[in-house]
């Protein structure tokens, strides 16, 4: 059995089981590829794919505790690789992120900017997608953190560190009705089109839920990702934007006035998310606390310690969050 053969299983599955695209992934050959999966399958006995003719169908039963297993090995040779790392040069390396675009966007330039400054030797990638794709990331290894606010829970690998508070605004144009009420209410926001993050997206069930709960129906027009994709939507009279409060920026939207929701929607938490193997490099510790000063090496290293998610809520019990 070949490492080689193991990350191309895992590799496989990653590319949605097209053997053509993983080679092109790993820059070989797609025979080649092929020729050690086979390799591997005579070897331990049983079949990690079904197969069609030439095209593999499905994982088996076996396989899928194969490839489980296959990432987990994976994941401790990169360990091995940062723990050399660490010792020989402690300022080289590299750091793979997987957030959202409101948390590029908004809360992480600042923080990227320093840290590229303190450790100009580290490559730092940032990847974007939906909540559960970054949570998927973190969890099989691909990156080595995920920012997110919904879907890490529902990955048990996954150490969750609370990081900050934050609720939303609703934007409008200037001329809109509602931007001369003094207080807004979920009745009165019921009564527009909504233009809204796509369900799954940043504390978009907390929305839900609240609207839900008052037995409202509110009309959602149109959904996005993007914080300002949804402003622009706004802009062109679609309907009233509901935005994480740190997407609005006094300067740059000045043509749409903000009104704070915070007293119709519970507060949502972003939380860094990763996994439970991960070695960190002394250089992540310092981008982990830089983007939530509250988390020191120490009590990050007690949350990766912990025997479950429930140790990890414990010793954050009693820290006041920040709020953004």
């Amino acid at each position: 059995m070949k490492l080689q053969q193991l990350r191309y299983i895992w590799e496989v599955v990653r590319n949605d089981l097209n053997v053509s695209a993983t080679a092109q992934s790993l820059y070989t050959s797609q025979p080649g590829v092929s020729k050690q999966i086979r390799l591997l399958e005579d070897e331990l006995g049983v079949e990690v794919f079904a197969r069609s003719g030439k095209h593999l169908t499905h994982v088996t039963p076996a396989g899928e505790k194969i490839i489980a297993l296959a990432g987990e090995i994976l994941n401790q040779t990169q360990n091995i690789k940062r723990v050399a790392k660490e010792f020989s040069d402690e300022r080289k390396g590299s750091l793979d992120i997987a957030t959202t675009h409101t948390q590029a966007r908004y809360a992480l330039p600042k923080v990227i900017n320093q840290f590229i400054e303190g450790y100009p030797d580290v490559t730092l990638h940032m990847h974007q997608g939906t909540p559960m794709q970054i949570a998927e990331m973190s969890n099989d290894g691909v990156v080595d953190f995920a920012i997110a606010t919904e879907a890490l829970e529902q990955f048990g690998n996954l150490v969750m560190l609370p990081c900050y508070i934050w609720n939303r605004s609703v934007v409008v144009p200037k001329d809109h009705p509602l931007a001369k009420v003094e207080k807004l209410t979920l009745d009165a926001l019921a009564e527009f089109p909504i233009v809204t993050y796509v369900f799954g997206f940043t504390g978009r069930s907390q929305l839900d839920q609240a609207f839900q709960d008052a037995d409202l129906h509110p009309n959602v027009v149109f959904t996005a990702a993007d914080s300002d994709v949804i402003k622009t939507y706004v802009r062109l009279g679609l309907g009233v934007g509901i935005v994480a409060s740190m997407a609005y920026n006094e300067e740059q939207d000045s043509d749409l006035v903000s009104l704070d929701a915070s007293h119709l929607f519970a507060d949502s938490c972003t939380k860094i998310g990763i996994r439970s193997s991960t070695f960190i490099r002394g250089y992540m510790y310092k981008f982990i606390e830089s983007f939530a000063p509250h988390l020191t090496k120490d009590l990050v290293i007690e949350a990766m310690e912990s025997a479950n998610r429930q140790e990890v809520e414990l010793l954050f019990k009693d820290i006041e969050l920040p709020r953004y």
